[in-house]
């Protein structure tokens, strides 16, 4: 199968933890033992969230003052290479010397006129208390926003439109290379004036996977998070795990934006566009995931909704 997996940014760095290249480093590591168990006889496309990178990036070039701090889609291209790089090796390590890998710096366009600019909404960066968040907001001129019991920073998220690396991604997977693509959503652009220009904004990463997904012609979309599966009513007395679902009645339930709403509307929206399965689920069951046995399985394929 031509599987994309879609990496939560947990698997990259947990929520608290501190972010250090040797935390990125192990949480890569673990993530790649897991990938590595689907890779004989598939071919491979792995994107990735960086919202933490980036928010640590920014936090880090807003320390130097002999320059203006560097745009969000400059910052995104600096993680796309940085959490590429780990994702090649730590992989490379586990699977046979003769697998090529490359990891493509993606430039994703978006419309100017997204309604997502006059409301930011997609955290980036750690956490912060109410206090120190206010005080950010009030020296930096960012939007902030709950999280939790915390706050974080928040910026503009508008949808992909065109995936603009398309082409060579393709011719890649051909060559039979493992390829990492679409970092944290892609690098965010659009045209103004017939020339196309970076922009500061975070697309979704779970968005532009499916898109990713649908245009690569993929078998199955994998989206991996932190939980086993979508789940209603979380963290009720109720809750219950969604084995199987069409997207039609998936999209009725209705899920919290700033978690696996993104996750379940990307699922659906791939299933819709392509007839294809996807799967949202915990990495380290995406054996059980890719054999059709694990996770929330949205497919055109059956009605309504199985509950495990």
């Amino acid at each position: 199968m031509r599987i994309v997996i879609a990496l939560g940014g947990n698997a990259l760095l947990r929520r608290g933890e501190a972010m250090t290249a040797e935390n990125q480093r192990e949480n890569v590591r673990i993530a790649c033992e897991q990938i590595a168990k689907v890779a004989p006889g598939n071919e491979l496309v792995i994107a990735h969230g960086n919202g933490p990178q980036v928010g640590l990036l920014a936090l880090q070039g807003a320390a130097y003052d002999a320059a203006n701090p560097y745009p969000l889609d400059v910052l995104g291209a600096e993680t796309e290479g940085m959490i590429g790089y780990m994702i090649e090796q730590e992989l490379g390590n586990l699977l046979p010397f003769e697998v090529p890998f490359a990891t493509i710096l993606t430039q994703v366009e978006v419309d100017p006129a997204d309604p997502a600019f006059q409301k930011p909404t997609k955290p980036i960066g750690p956490v912060y208390t109410k206090e120190d968040a206010e005080l950010l907001a009030k020296e930096k001129g960012w939007s902030i926003a709950p999280d939790g019991n915390k706050f974080r920073r928040v910026v503009p998220s508008p949808r992909p439109k065109q995936i603009f690396e398309i082409r060579p991604v393709k011719w890649l997977l051909e060559k039979g290379t493992v390829v990492v693509c679409a970092g944290g959503g892609g690098i965010p652009t659009m045209y103004e004036n017939g020339k196309l220009k970076g922009i500061e904004a975070v697309i979704d990463k779970d968005l532009c996977s499916a898109l990713l997904a649908e245009q690569l012609e993929a078998d199955l979309l994998v989206i991996a998070t932190d939980v086993d599966a979508a789940y209603i009513d979380w963290g009720k007395p109720t809750q219950k795990g969604i084995a199987q679902a069409h997207p039609d009645e998936l999209e009725r339930l209705g899920f919290a934006a700033g978690s696996m709403g993104p996750k379940v509307q990307a699922a659906c929206e791939f299933a819709i566009k392509t007839g294809k399965a996807a799967v949202i689920g915990a990495l380290p069951d995406i054996e059980a995931i890719a054999r059709g046995e694990a996770g929330t399985r949205v497919s055109t394929a059956k009605p309504g909704i199985t509950y495990r």
